[in-house]
């Protein structure tokens, strides 16, 4: 399921924000050189992300899942001058190449990747964020979401990608991922801790807010 035509999809891409010239290489280059592509935030849902980030001004943002960096970068975008964003990925084959991502932009000095399972880093991670950005293996979610709840500042957002699933939510599918997506979404609906919308963008932004 397309949650939204590629006509008008390209309309949005038109009007909103232009794409920085460094993340036009990486969507280029991750289209042409990297396995599953998909996974890549791309324009529209980058300048969401840089958006929400612009309108906090974090001093510290956690993202789980770098893939290879174009939303740590829109992330990036808005910190404060003093902000700090750290970034996961277990995924070896691609730090060479995120690294080098780094170091052509603006931010690298800011930015803090880590390669090695999430699951094992986050517990080490003493810090208070503003923004946690959630978007690994979906299996995950809730453990990642329990992880990094109490490390979340009042009023501090949690983002988690891919709640949609091209639309699977609503089917009876019953692959793994779909149900585990599934669960967590209601999860998230079922807890008072915090205030919470789904942005249909892309393939769905949890927007999760922090009483």
């Amino acid at each position: 399921m397309n949650l939204i035509p590629d006509e008008l999809n390209q309309y949005l891409t038109e009007v909103c924000e232009p794409e920085p010239e460094l993340l036009q290489l990486i969507d280029r280059e991750t289209q042409l050189e990297v396995l599953m592509p998909r996974m890549l935030s791309g324009h529209l849902q980058g300048r969401v992300l840089s958006m929400l980030s612009n309108m906090l001004q974090p001093k510290r943002i956690l993202e789980v899942g770098t893939f290879t960096g174009y939303a740590t970068l829109c992330f990036a975008e808005g910190l404060a001058a003093d902000g700090k964003i750290i970034t996961l990925d277990i995924n070896e084959e691609l730090e060479d190449r995120v690294r080098g991502y780094f170091a052509a932009s603006a931010y690298d000095a800011k930015i803090d990747y880590r390669i090695g399972n999430a699951m094992e880093l986050i517990p080490e991670i003493d810090e208070v964020f503003d923004i946690v950005f959630i978007d690994a293996d979906k299996k995950n979610n809730g453990n990642y979401y329990d992880l990094i709840f109490e490390k979340v500042r009042k009023g501090g957002l949690i983002i988690v990608d891919n709640v949609l699933w091209s639309g699977k939510v609503l089917t009876k599918i019953n692959d793994k991922d779909t149900s585990n997506i599934y669960t967590f979404n209601e999860m998230i609906a079922a807890d008072s801790r915090v205030e919470k919308l789904i942005l249909p963008v892309r393939d769905g932004l949890f927007i999760i807010r922090k009483k």
